[in-house]
């Protein structure tokens, strides 16, 4: 699901459980307040949402901050407090986004609209996933406020699409350990290679990564003389993705050593062979 039509479900979420002129002072900084002038709540409010169609972020945040502070204790004020974070969202100022999505948590855990908070802190996080090049500080953070969603929520639409980007980002975090492996493997520094490509084998063995995690650690193993080592962890990469290009490339290294791989994989077939392998090497 992309990230555009996520939005569009978030506005169409966030708008399901909310009903739809003060003078600003000037410029649209959000630190601004609006002139105070004592209205019903409930004005104020819709003000917020009639900006928020026109896309006047800047200016609906400021609507909806009048209303908590006009009115603290009102349901408006509750609704105003997710939608400033919606908008904090759109406006792709995230650290606000999820602080007020929190606030609305922790004063409001029971309320109906808390599932949705969770979800608006996870989707500000997943919106800056970087490529696996930087630092995933970001994308592991993403991973625990999806995974909150799915634990508390597990039958809401929210959670449903929580699993698919949860998906996304372990593909994000294991590239990220192939990425340092692979540096390692250059740099000649078997031992720490070693460790980065089991991690990706062992923690995100549903993602893309895994052929080459497993081929990596038969040219780790080679590369330092452990040829038995290798050989175990070419017979499992042969058993699960005997079609795979990084199994021939891994079959016919080992062959420079004298190593079958056939006759390995054949042993793997053993389903308490293949488990005792497994928990051996990784």
């Amino acid at each position: 699901m992309s990230g555009k039509i996520v939005t569009r479900l978030m506005v169409s979420a966030a708008l399901a459980v909310m009903v739809s002129g003060c003078s600003i002072l000037g410029g649209s900084d959000s630190r601004e307040r609006l002139a105070y002038v004592e209205r019903p709540a409930e004005n104020i409010y819709n003000e917020g949402m009639d900006n928020m169609e026109k896309n006047d972020l800047e200016k609906a945040k400021l609507f909806f901050q009048e209303v908590e502070r006009q009115h603290p204790f009102s349901k408006w004020a509750r609704r105003s407090m997710l939608m400033t974070a919606y908008a904090n969202y759109l406006s792709a100022d995230y650290e606000e986004a999820v602080a007020t999505a929190q606030r609305f948590i922790s004063l409001h855990p029971g309320n109906e609209s808390t599932p949705y908070a969770y979800y608006l802190v996870a989707m500000s996080y997943y919106d800056q996933i970087y490529d696996v090049g930087r630092d995933q500080a970001t994308t592991t953070s993403a991973e625990a406020a999806l995974q909150q969603v799915v634990r508390r929520y597990p039958e809401s639409d929210y959670a449903r699409d929580a699993r698919l980007k949860l998906e996304l980002t372990h593909d994000h975090l294991a590239g990220k350990e192939m990425t340092v492996g692979r540096y390692y493997l250059k740099q000649n520094q078997q031992l720490a290679a070693i460790g980065r490509f089991k991690t990706v084998v062992k923690d995100f063995e549903t993602t893309s990564h895994v052929e080459e995690a497993m081929h990596r650690l038969v040219e780790s193993y080679v590369s330092i003389g452990i040829i038995e080592e290798a050989k175990l962890v070419g017979s499992v990469l042969g058993y699960n993705y005997p079609n795979s290009e990084w199994y021939s490339d891994s079959y016919d290294l080992l062959e420079n050593f004298g190593v079958n791989l056939d006759d390995e994989v054949a042993r793997a077939k053993d389903p308490g062979y293949f488990r005792r392998l497994r928990e051996r090497l990784f």
